[in-house]
This record gives structure tokens, C-alpha cells and sequence, in this order.
């Protein structure tokens, strides 16, 4: 009798779920009367696709686009070649990395004959220079050192796209002072 009891209650729960499904199911059915009772539109049919010729591209006598437009000066004569021009095959030395500007002349110093500069590079090592090394980013090559500074020659470019000599000079720096 336990067993009878104990399963009694599935009959009227099965009822009770089969109403709540038909109410889900009415609205369903009804939303899928209306949509069936809409007017059908018709759609657009695709355009047409046409056809596109092929261009066949002829470079023959145009402008190559790599390559600059060489302009003629205002006088109509194209920048004078002077021969002076960096050694870009020549390695560079260390103090070609730096801004001449952020190099400060410290002292010199005379060894076998040689006078040699000392210079201060922006992060504050000191390097030793002689006559005919290089400092600075515009190929600057040291002509003379004396007591009180060192004189360059900087190779610049000009505004014809040649190149320029320019004498710089770096004077040393009084103690406690921080002057070029």
C-alpha cells in the first residue's frame, strides 16, 4: 500500500504540466497563425553584375615615384658639386653618437709631445681627444687644440642638397661653470 501511496501523486502532477505546456504552446501557434497571414512582399532581385575591361598599365616614359623631381634653382643651375662631402665608409668614433653641444671640453693634457683634449660626453664619462679624431653628429674632425679649446671642421648639408665646411669651436669650461 506504501508503494501505491508513494506514486498516487505523479497522475495529477502529469496533468497539471501538460496544461502549462498547452498554454505555451497556444501562443506559439497563434504568433505562427499571424506571420502566415501577412502579406508575402516580394524581394528585389540581385543587379546585374557587369563586366569591367581589363586597364593594361604601361610605365614607358613616367616618372619613377622612388625618385626625387630634381627642381632647378631660381638661376636654373643645379647645385655645384665643391667635392666636400662626409666619409660615410669610415667607421665612426664614440663620441659621434653625441650632440656636440652636450660635449664639454674639461682639461688638457701633454703626453710624448701629443696634446690631447678631455671631454666631458653627457653622461659624464670623460673621453681623451687628439687632432684628427671625430666628434659630434655632423662628421666634426678636430683641426687644433690648444689650453683654452678645440677647434672642428663640421661637414653640414646645405640647402642646394650639397655640403658645407663649418669651423666650430669648444672652449673649456672654468671650474664650476658649465659654458661651451
Amino acid at each position: 500500500m506504501m508503494v501505491r501511496a508513494k506514486y498516487a501523486w505523479a497522475p495529477a502532477v502529469l496533468v497539471c504540466l501538460s496544461g502549462c505546456a498547452e498554454d505555451e504552446l497556444a501562443d506559439l501557434r497563434s504568433y505562427v497563425a499571424d506571420v502566415k497571414a501577412r502579406q508575402k512582399i516580394t524581394i528585389e532581385p540581385l543587379p546585374e553584375i557587369r563586366t569591367v575591361s581589363p586597364f593594361l598599365f604601361n610605365p614607358a616614359g613616367l616618372h619613377d615615384p622612388f625618385k626625387s623631381i630634381e627642381k632647378p634653382d631660381d638661376a636654373g643651375t643645379a647645385a655645384a658639386d665643391n667635392g666636400i662631402r662626409p666619409d660615410l665608409s669610415r667607421q665612426k668614433e664614440q663620441l659621434e653618437s653625441y650632440e656636440l653641444d652636450t660635449l664639454r671640453m674639461v682639461g688638457t693634457v701633454r703626453m710624448s709631445g701629443i696634446m690631447w683634449a678631455l671631454v666631458r660626453a653627457a653622461d659624464g664619462t670623460i673621453h681623451r681627444v687628439r687632432t684628427g679624431n671625430h666628434m659630434g653628429r655632423n662628421f666634426g674632425r678636430i683641426t687644433r687644440i690648444s689650453e683654452n679649446g678645440v677647434e672642428l671642421v663640421e661637414i653640414v648639408p646645405d640647402a642646394q642638397g650639397g655640403w658645407l665646411e663649418r669651423i666650430t669651436t669648444m672652449t673649456l669650461i672654468e671650474a664650476g661653470g658649465d659654458k661651451k
